[in-house]
């Protein structure tokens, strides 16, 4: 298992209702850019994408609550999306920058567009990629977030692993986490598993708090947000149009008043971390510094 990206531990801030968040410096020493991670993942995930950014800005991710180093919710409910923005507040605030940035990845970049249509003026640019930001037709009970199917497979998924080499060697071998670039899995798993005291390794956001997460994506009210979210978002995708977050992404550019779209043939829903180079350096170009590849990006 390859050794992820190096990242230095930030103050551990508190966020709503007292939970302790961890932060993570993830390179530079330009303007500010909050990283925000997908449900299921953490903040130290970006450490390879980061190293895109880091040429031309200071990049900080957070572990959201029930995620990563972070604390649990007291309520053990994840479902209200609304505590995710207190707690972002609380890092940026925390943090003292100003001028801030910021990518994020399915709900990660969800949260940042709720955080700016309640606090306008928070972000200068937003880069996401599939936020999970539904339409009506899929936040019906009849639509696909209706059944929450993702919720249903978080509580059937594997807790724990001898070790996270065996860890590492599950995922490596099964989809979707077989296309992951090396190093990002890595990340993922040296830092989203927390040691048992008799031995082997669990899942640091758990199963029920996964599915908790997923259970409250229909009620996050970012929909009935997009036109108060003023700032550019620059929207990245995959190209697989049966998913319902990546289908929905050019309606959702169109409904906010500084949007568009960018997709990146042969990736889907977890781009950042099949090809951080690839992504991150999109990214960086969308947030206003350099940026290099563009070889997999489609029109």
């Amino acid at each position: 298992m390859e050794s992820p990206t190096a990242a230095k531990a930030g103050p551990r801030v508190r966020g709503a209702e007292g939970v302790e968040l961890a932060t993570f410096h993830l390179g530079g020493d330009g303007p500010p850019v909050i990283a925000m991670h997908a449900t299921g993942f953490h903040g130290r995930c970006w450490g390879p994408l980061a190293m895109q950014l880091a040429p031309s800005f200071s990049v900080w991710a957070v572990d959201q609550r029930g995620h990563g180093a972070s604390g649990k919710a007291p309520s053990g409910r994840y479902d209200d999306w609304s505590v995710f923005v207190d707690d972002l507040f609380a890092v940026l605030d925390a943090l003292g920058e100003d001028d801030w940035r910021a990518i994020g990845h399915s709900m990660g970049g969800a949260v940042l567009m709720l955080a700016e249509a309640r606090r306008p003026g928070t972000f200068l640019d937003l880069c996401c990629y599939e936020p999970v930001v539904f339409p009506p037709t899929l936040a019906s009970p009849d639509g696909f977030a209706g059944r929450v199917p993702m919720a249903e497979l978080a509580r059937k998924r594997r807790p724990t692993f001898p070790s996270r080499q065996a860890a590492y060697d599950n995922y490596a071998s099964k989809p979707p986490f077989e296309r992951l670039d090396p190093a990002a899995l890595a990340a993922y798993i040296n830092f989203g598993f927390v040691d048992e005291p008799g031995g082997g390794v669990t899942l640091a956001c758990a199963r029920e708090d996964e599915a908790s997460v997923f259970e409250g994506a229909p009620r996050s009210g970012a929909w009935d947000r997009l036109a108060e979210v003023r700032p550019p978002v620059t929207l990245l995708g995959g190209g697989d149009m049966t998913d319902p977050v990546s289908f929905a992404l050019e309606e959702v550019a169109r409904h906010l008043p500084r949007g568009g779209v960018r997709r990146f043939a042969g990736l889907d829903h977890f781009g950042p971390f099949e090809d951080p180079v690839q992504v991150g350096d999109v990214m960086a170009e969308a947030l206003g510094g350099r940026a290099v590849h563009h070889d997999r990006l489609t029109p």
